[in-house]
């Protein structure tokens, strides 16, 4: 019930603030034009739920979930249009450099932006938006450039990582702060982007309608998420943010066949990638740890990558880890991408966003050491192109209980609400949620498989004791949450 008000207290506060209407759906309507496909039943409808929330002076809370595939980058490309068209900013923020590179050239070639100032016959009013990329990896020099545009309304789209958060960054016309993987990024850094949203009023401010910005004015945030959230967890954790979902998948993606293959028939496995990559197919290994641990025997990235360099010689096998300088990691992506690697041995570091169609058999070694969520989200790097994809899970006997159900379920289904609903059963929402980024669950004793039907009937009291005025809500949300009140707004 504590939980229950305070979010049904922040929604109604949220809709008492003053936000920019974003109603120019020009160059929104430009790109549905231009797309090469028909977007997807699924994705219209989603696109008309949020293009009528940013066209009200109230600000959106919106999360966006669908499954891996299912196109929630061309609804954030929509919505950041329509925020464009409409004359203000938009701050895109991804959880690794690796997936807001992606985001910066799916989203130039998407608008198909120019890199000179040339006149084309071929520009068009997509063409002129000014995207720009900040990420801690970036000289100071350069992370001082896109600063400063930000700050005085010259870039449109600013995508970055936890560098969009870094003292100095503020916008001029701030309208749509997108965070996607939100469930990638602490409690405190997602209440520092929404602190973000706030109009910057130095003198840098070039925009011409400066002098009609209302300093109060609170951006609409569209979240996205790929890890698909069971409908009573939502309910219980998401209460003050709108939902959409996109339960469709473009057609043409080919389902993706689950493998389980004990350890012992490794040598099969690599025959069958030595096959995949002669037949032009490329191939992602995944390992779970960078180099040797003392306490877990497992094979690691660098002695994988090691092996299989020798092993399926003279096949080119590129290695990609989070410690690995961001220059060499996008080197090496770029030339997966591109097709000039045939196998490529990685930690979780491509566990989102990484998307190359070519690819078709996906290894995870060690999988009875992941969780669900991160292994389905590692089987959603492949069947991204016509071909059939495999993911291999190779695991190592003997199994527990609980890895031998994990592995049940991602062979069972490739639905992922299924397996989110499996995960919830098996974790429990405060592990699912990440919610110890807090210092402690937000829920002392329910649990939300047994007491589902509290959920409905916390809603329904909340509902009346705020309508009603009811004395002690204060009292009731003090002695439940305390000082934990403001993480739920994260």
């Amino acid at each position: 019930l504590a939980q229950r008000l305070s979010l049904m207290r922040a929604r109604q506060a949220r809709a008492r603030q003053p936000a920019p209407v974003l109603a120019d759906d020009r160059l929104a309507a430009s790109l549905l034009a231009t797309l090469p496909f028909a977007p997807t039943r699924a994705q219209t409808r989603v696109w008309q739920e949020i293009a009528g929330d940013l066209a009200h002076a109230r600000p959106m809370n919106r999360l966006l979930q669908g499954d891996v595939g299912s196109g929630k980058t061309l609804i954030a490309a929509l919505a950041a249009l329509q925020a464009i068209g409409s004359g203000w900013q938009v701050a895109l923020m991804a959880p690794t450099e690796i997936l807001a590179e992606q985001h910066y050239q799916r989203l130039r070639a998407l608008f198909r932006t120019r890199d000179d100032e040339a006149e084309s016959s071929a520009s068009t009013a997509l063409s002129t938006v000014r995207v720009g990329l900040l990420t801690g990896s970036l000289k100071e020099s350069e992370r001082r450039i896109w600063r400063a545009r930000a700050a005085a309304g010259t870039v449109d789209l600013l995508i970055g990582t936890h560098a969009l958060i870094a003292d100095g960054v503020a916008f001029a016309r701030p309208g749509l702060m997108i965070v996607d993987e939100q469930h990638r990024f602490g409690v405190a850094q997602r209440l520092a982007l929404r602190a973000q949203a706030v109009p910057n009023t130095s003198e840098t401010l070039v925009s011409p309608n400066a002098a009609d910005i209302p300093s109060a004015l609170a951006a609409h945030q569209l979240t996205l998420s790929a890890t698909p959230i069971p409908r009573t967890l939502a309910m219980t954790y998401y209460a003050d943010l709108d939902v959409s979902v996109l339960d469709e998948l473009p057609p043409g993606r080919t389902p993706v066949t689950t493998r389980l293959i004990s350890q012992e028939r490794r040598a099969e496995v690599v025959a069958r990638v030595r096959a995949a990559a002669q037949a032009g197919r490329q191939v992602y290994w995944v390992c779970p740890l960078i180099d040797e641990s003392e306490t877990l025997d497992l094979q690691t990235a660098i002695d994988t990558h090691a092996a299989l360099t020798q092993e399926l010689a003279p096949l080119g096998v590129g290695l990609v880890h989070g410690r690995m300088p961001p220059a060499a990691k996008q080197e090496v992506m770029a030339a997966f991408a591109a097709g000039h690697l045939p196998v490529l041995v990685a930690t979780t570091v491509i566990e989102v966003g990484v998307d190359v169609p070519n690819a078709s058999l996906l290894i995870v070694e060690h999988a009875e050491r992941f969780g669900l969520a991160q292994l389905h989200q590692l089987r959603g790097r492949v069947g991204r192109g016509t071909v059939g994809s495999v993911c291999v899970l190779l695991y190592r006997e003997p199994l527990s209980p609980l890895a031998r159900e994990r592995l049940k379920t991602m062979y069972e289904t490739t639905d992922g609400f299924e397996v989110a609903r499996r995960d919830l059963l098996q974790r429990g929402p405060g592990e699912f949620l990440g919610a110890r980024q807090s210092g402690a669950a937000l829920l002392r004793f329910a649990d939300l498989t047994r007491d589902s039907d509290l959920v409905e009937a916390a809603r329904a009291a909340a509902e009346q004791m705020l309508l009603a005025g009811v004395d002690g809500v204060d009292a009731h949300l003090r002695r439940w949450l305390g000082a934990r009140e403001e993480y739920l707004k994260a």
